[in-house]
């Protein structure tokens, strides 16, 4: 929980720096999706583990592990959740194994009753300069509530 405290600061360091790093043009070079385990909402936050397939035009699928992380108001139980993201890239970037691989972080909002939706607000990402899109749409099954500072960590 102290590394999602310490990742929730930087993201306001990050934020308050957006100018600087929106500098270089971005092209979308794929969509990441992702299948969250169901779990719990402890109250203060949860952490869920998460596999995810990355899939870009021109090659092959590429596969992640995960998690994700919340610190905040989450109170309930969720089932197996879908989350998707359009990725992209600097357009000058080249494309490695793993490239993905990094810490995303922001916050989220979701709320279930039997089917419901939510929405993560997360930046950062890979050395490599990639980076998943600043708000994903999500489903799942499940009762329960959530406003959360929230960080993502594909591996």
């Amino acid at each position: 929980m102290k590394k999602l405290i310490a990742a929730a600061l930087a993201t306001v360091v990050m934020a308050s720096s957006a100018g600087i790093a929106q500098a270089e043009t971005r092209v979308q070079v794929g969509r990441l999706s992702c299948d969250v385990e169901g779990g719990v909402g402890l109250l203060i936050g949860s952490s869920k583990d998460m596999s995810c397939a990355f899939y870009r035009k021109g090659h092959q699928t590429e596969y992640y592990d995960g998690r994700i992380d919340k610190l905040g108001l989450d109170i309930g139980v969720t089932g197996q959740t879908q989350i998707e993201w359009l990725v992209f890239s600097g357009a000058s970037t080249k494309y490695g194994p793993g490239s993905l691989s990094g810490t995303y972080v922001g916050g989220s909002a979701e709320a279930t009753i039997g089917v419901g939706l939510g929405g993560n607000w997360l930046i950062g990402g890979s050395k490599r300069g990639y980076a998943l899109q600043p708000f994903s749409i999500q489903g799942q099954t499940g009762l329960n509530y959530a406003v959360t500072f929230t960080g993502l960590t594909l591996y």
